[in-house]
């Protein structure tokens, strides 16, 4: 609850005014398909054959994308039939009808879709619309579907969904700071993430530090609680960090008694130590944290699978961050992750990292932002077949997000 008053009573406030601002630009874009010199949307909106049509989603999309060039695709057969996403790099808003029981079946095959070309959407960077007639199901789908399509190559914008749910109750901070109603603010929600998707085009984030006046290297934050003599997660970024030439890398271990866990202080105590650049409860997290945090390009977490979910170490990370959030947003750095599972699941883990941090945190997801591997017994995961090429694949992965001079988006 206390992130989601955060971002009401800061992000939202400001939303009215972007809003206005937005609409004066529409008489100024090109409207629809193939407007000339304008960078146009590609909305996949899975649509389940002989399923009745989501009128508010339907009219959702048609307001808040007017003005703004963009192409509908409802079927997945269409991605390959047309070749589009070929066509770029390109910006993509995912629109999904979960209906009352969470289910539809053309967004089950986008998935498989998905899956099945891990190279289809490099380059491209997206959002995500989740509707459902239902308080469930819109976070876990979207969820989902983000950490599925980065796994084909899909960046993600900072805090790139925006849900609808049955009641739109999910909306009334936002639409009383709004000073409208919970149907306009969702319509109004969606603008403004189609707008930060243009906006990501223009290349206002991912700008080199040579190219923003800043002297030295991007600079990696990564953060673990492992043993370094026996963590397979340390073994692989050790792999990694040693293909990393160019990078200004910093370590920080939160290893247990370092660290206290969030505990739920009041929004108002937690803004004022916020703005402060502090916590009430002090310790590693502001005296080391906070300040790496900050001048960090990119963060990137060591994350070895403790019981299907994130370490209790990484977690009270996550939650204490909620502090310094309360002032600083985290859209221009970016977020990178190394999972090792013992037998399974490191999907669950990243999708969590994806969840707090991209989702609700707004750190940028770069395209393929994950190395997970599996290795039980210490010294396991250095010996897994191909191993070297995936450290290998991955160090250029965090290379090229980071040390690129030029925007992709650049011609």
């Amino acid at each position: 609850m206390k992130q989601v008053l955060g971002r009401a009573e800061e992000d939202e406030k400001t939303a009215e005014e972007k809003i206005t601002a937005e609409e004066k630009k529409i008489g100024e874009r090109k409207s629809r398909e193939g407007a000339e010199g304008v960078r146009q949307i590609l909305v996949i909106r899975p649509c389940e054959p002989g399923r009745e049509e989501n009128r508010r989603l339907t009219g959702v999309l048609e307001t808040a994308l007017e003005g703004i060039a963009y192409r509908e695709v409802t079927q997945v057969s269409e991605l390959e039939e047309t070749q589009i996403l070929r066509s770029g790099p390109g910006l993509v808003l995912f629109a999904l009808d979960l209906g009352r029981d969470g289910i539809n079946l053309e967004y089950i095959r986008l998935l498989g879709w998905l899956r099945l070309h891990p190279a289809g959407l490099d380059g491209w960077v997206g959002g995500v619309v989740a509707d459902a007639d239902s308080d469930l199901y819109t976070k876990s789908a979207a969820r989902e579907l983000v950490f599925t399509a980065n796994c084909s190559g899909c960046a993600f914008v900072g805090r790139p969904l925006v849900e609808g749910t049955r009641t739109l109750s999910n909306f009334s901070i936002v639409a009383s700071n709004m000073g409208t109603n919970l149907d306009d603010a969702y319509v109004k929600s969606v603008r403004i993430l189609a707008e930060q998707l243009m906006d990501s085009a223009e290349n206002k984030r991912g700008r080199s530090r040579k190219e923003e006046g800043e002297p030295g290297r991007p600079r990696l934050l990564v953060l673990h609680a492992s043993s370094h003599k026996n963590s397979n997660t340390y073994a692989v970024w050790n792999g990694v960090k040693s293909q990393l030439p160019g990078i200004s890398v910093r370590e920080l271990g939160l290893r247990n008694g370092t660290l206290s866990d969030c505990s739920g202080c009041p929004y108002k105590m937690c803004l004022h130590f916020g703005e402060q650049g502090s916590c009430f409860y002090g310790g590693v997290m502001v005296e080391d944290v906070y300040p790496a945090v900050r001048e960090a390009d990119a963060v990137l977490l060591l994350a070895p699978n403790y019981n299907d979910a994130l370490s209790a170490n990484l977690t009270a990370f996550i939650n204490r961050l909620t502090a310094l959030f309360r002032t600083t947003r985290f859209y221009d750095k970016q977020l990178f992750g190394i999972v090792v599972s013992g037998y399974s699941g490191s999907d669950l883990i990243a999708e969590q990292m994806i969840a707090a941090l991209n989702m609700n945190k707004t750190f940028y997801l770069p395209g393929h932002f994950a190395m997970m591997e599996t290795a039980n017994q210490a010294g396991e995961a250095m010996a897994l077949p191909g191993i070297e090429e995936r450290m290998k694949k991955f160090a250029q992965v965090i290379r090229d997000s980071l040390l690129s001079e030029k925007s992709r988006w650049q011609s």
